[in-house]
């Protein structure tokens, strides 16, 4: 991941993790995909995703995360982003398109319900290390 790439990343986690790249591989290699929005040669968005099947959702296309860059919210990105994402699902042949959010993360809940995307479940989490 290039430094663009994860600056933008680092927005979307507080702590972003040492090895980024090292946990970017096993996600890919474990068959995640990540999906660039860029004006040009800057990156304004990213979306990490991965098709798979479960027992609630058959085959769904999950999105692990989607950020666009601080200074480029409310400019589209996020649909864009978003857009290509439903696109892709469908294309798949996938039953639903899926993503969590974090409680606190108000605006990004606004989003995703302009997004014509529900909250179907609640996410129960236990930290183990």
């Amino acid at each position: 991941m290039d430094g663009e790439g994860r600056a933008c990343a680092s927005q979307l986690r507080d702590e972003l993790q040492a090895d980024y790249r090292g946990i970017l591989e096993q996600v890919f290699a474990g068959g995640g995909r990540m999906c660039v929005a860029a004006e040009g040669e800057t990156v304004t968005g990213v979306a990490v995703w991965r098709a798979h099947v479960n027992t609630v959702n058959g085959l769904h296309l999950y999105v692990d995360d989607l950020v666009t860059d601080d200074n480029k919210r409310s400019s589209g990105v996020g649909r864009l982003l978003m857009d290509w994402l439903e696109h892709k699902a469908r294309s798949l042949d996938c039953n639903w398109l899926t993503l969590d959010s974090a409680v606190s993360n108000a605006p990004a809940h606004r989003f995703y319900f302009r997004e014509r995307m529900n909250i179907r479940a609640f996410k129960f989490a236990k930290r183990l290390k």
